[in-house]
């Protein structure tokens, strides 16, 4: 059973940076793709960011492109959400996920196990 556990999230103020990370357990995730997903207060759950099993391809939403980075540490079994000058719509629960029968995927109904969350607040 994949245990994925997010930490990082926090309050911030606009124009901020924090960085986000997702240990995983129970599996060797060399070969899946990894995510990070957010959802806002009404919203439908989204993709951020989307990381290859070696890390050489990535994909970042339109409104967190130039802003946010995501990586991975295979050896650590991490994933990494760098996110800098954030803004008050950035505010939402973010979600690691892997997509465990996928190299590489951005649509989210690939990604078969998730994290609990953490909540980014960031305010004007």
């Amino acid at each position: 059973q994949v245990q994925l556990v997010e930490s990082g999230g926090g309050l911030v103020q606009a124009g901020g940076s924090l960085r986000l990370s997702c240990a995983a357990s129970g599996r060797t995730l060399n070969n899946d793709a990894m995510g990070w997903f957010r959802q806002a207060p009404g919203k439908e759950r989204e993709i951020v960011a989307a990381i290859n099993r070696s890390g050489g391809n990535t994909y970042y939403a339109d409104s967190v492109k130039g802003r946010f980075t995501i990586s991975r540490d295979n050896a650590k079994n991490t994933v990494f959400l760098q996110m800098n000058s954030l803004k008050p719509e950035d505010t939402a629960v973010y979600y690691c996920a892997v997509a465990s029968k996928f190299y590489y995927t951005v649509s989210d109904v690939d990604y078969d196990y998730w994290g609990q969350g953490t909540q980014v607040t960031v305010s004007s």
